[in-house]
């Protein structure tokens, strides 16, 4: 009898029943208050007359009309960057004891994002709640003595000056609570190495040694990890070696593209959860098993603002025009396209994070990521999102019986007009044509811009297969292996034709 697996799903059930219901729209209006509270006196806070917010009748309204939106590069230059040369109390009281360095998906350097001593704590009170909302999902009692996996980045932080900087994985990782050591995988000797792939190679090496119950990281570097264990240990696949293995949490992008994939590694069905952890902190997290949508974490250190998506708004560079309106939980609506603003204990302010959600329950505050503000697909007006192009790939799947974890593409210029020029990760050898075909297809029923601008100025889509290895090599050679890494969905022409000569030289393609 699972005695131990037992006692800790009753506690989980328990403590889940004693918190009871929440209201997202008046835990935000106490985030935010606490958030001006405490960052009152600092530079910022006094630049922005945050005691006149406080004092004002509306102080949602008043903090949205003197606070100006920020993405990294306004806020680093005007006022991050002054933290670096030794000021304290910038935007944030106090200085910050980390730095999480991330890329993102589109940057060649990688943003410093400070981390505070309030945000470690956030993000473990969120991982603490995603735990207690696994009581809505039914898993047997056995499941909580099991160890969880979690492949992120290197938990071996670098110091620099004062403070330690790493990817906010590796942040996170490295400072887990005690209790929750003897369940954590690799373990903290194997986290710390700095090289992906050496990384990789010890977990292969120690898989047989550990019952692993859960898996939690970025979807592509799961499966190559999961692959590397299968090879090790010549298996059919993963359940061989960890029979338990029965959730699988994903985040920071969306896990359809990878679905078929993942489950051919796969022995027997698990249960994936979707959450949503970036730089800036933890964002949201899937809550019930009725829905794949995510419950924003609209308690806990981070007040959120949505800005109605219009292409109007976005600037070249991916930032927001500073007319751009923005709403409050109280005011959004399901099913509309928002670019995704916070505010944080951070001391990030009216910030970009580059993401765009939608609503699927507003009552609930839960949502979709629909994609990145930057790989928004507008040339020529089709008005494309990635989730509209993560259901169009969904349906090639589908149709032609393949798997495509991977895909990249362009609206490329060629002699005869524009092409939106897709490169699919894919071992099969379905034709490359008829791919195209269905994918043309596809986005004409699913969006009325895309289908009026391959009446004009768009002449139609082109399809290229690629080994799936050949992202990963891609990501590699850009120094972006493992950890939060994600691909790049849409590119712009100039990074389009990088990667076309990366392929063409290292693929022979």
């Amino acid at each position: 009898m699972n005695i131990i697996g037992n006692f800790i799903k009753g506690v989980i059930n328990v403590t889940d029943k004693i918190t009871g219901e929440d209201n997202p729209i008046e835990d935000q209006k106490a985030v935010l208050q606490n958030l001006l509270e405490t960052a009152k006196d600092t530079s910022f806070g006094k630049a922005y007359a945050f005691e006149d917010i406080l004092e004002s009748n509306n102080p949602q309204q008043a903090f949205r009309n003197a606070v100006p939106y920020f993405d990294y590069n306004q806020i680093n230059d005007t006022w991050w960057h002054k933290l670096h040369e030794g000021q304290t109390d910038v935007t944030w009281p106090g200085s910050p004891d980390y730095f999480a360095l991330s890329s993102g998906t589109t940057g060649k350097t990688s943003k410093r994002i400070p981390v505070t001593d309030a945000m470690i704590d956030a993000i473990r009170q969120a991982g603490i709640k995603q735990v207690l909302a696994i009581s809505n999902f039914d898993l047997p009692a056995d499941f909580f003595e099991t160890g969880i996996l979690m492949l992120g980045s290197s938990t071996d932080l670098v110091e620099n000056d004062d403070h330690l900087e790493g990817e906010i994985s590796g942040i996170s990782a490295s400072n887990i609570p005690s209790w929750f050591s003897g369940y954590y995988k690799p373990g903290k000797e194997i986290a710390q190495i700095d090289d992906w792939d050496e990384r990789v190679a010890k977990i292969a090496e120690k898989a047989a040694d550990w019952d692993i119950g859960a898996l939690s990281g970025i979807p592509s570097w799961i499966e190559l990890m999961l692959k590397e264990v299968i090879k090790k240990h010549n298996l059919n696949n993963i359940h061989e070696i960890w029979p338990n293995l029965q959730v699988y949490t994903s985040g920071g992008v969306a896990f359809g593209p990878y679905e078929k994939s993942f489950n051919a590694l796969m022995g027997k069905p698990v249960t994936v959860i979707d959450t949503y952890l970036a730089s800036e902190g933890f964002i949201a997290f899937q809550a019930r098993p009725e829905t794949d949508a995510m419950k924003l974490v609209t308690d806990n250190g981070i007040y959120f603002e949505f800005v109605p998506f219009d292409p109007d708004y976005i600037l070249e560079d991916g930032s927001l025009a500073q007319n751009a309106p923005s709403l409050t939980l109280s005011e959004v609506e399901k099913g509309q396209n928002y670019v995704l603003i916070i505010s944080t204990v951070s001391g990030a302010w009216r910030y970009l994070i580059g993401d765009t959600i939608e609503f699927t329950d507003v009552e609930r505050a839960e949502i979709k990521i629909t994609g990145r503000t930057k790989f928004f697909l507008n040339t020529v007006g089709s008005q494309l999102s990635v989730n509209k192009l993560d259901d169009a790939l969904q349906d090639i799947m589908e149709t032609f019986d393949i798997e495509v974890p991977e895909y990249t593409l362009c609206a490329k210029k060629y002699d005869d007009g524009f092409y939106h020029t897709w490169y699919l990760g894919t071992t099969a050898t379905q034709n490359p044509e008829m791919i195209a075909e269905k994918l043309d297809e596809s986005l004409k029923a699913a969006n009325k811009n895309y289908k009026v601008a391959r009446s004009k100025a768009l002449k139609g889509v082109k399809v290229f297969t690629v080994d799936p290895e050949v992202f990963y090599d891609w990501n590699d050679s850009n120094k972006k292996k493992g950890g939060q890494v994600k691909m790049e969905r849409v590119m712009k022409e100039e990074k389009f034709a990088e990667w076309e000569e990366f392929v063409k030289k290292h693929h022979n393609i």
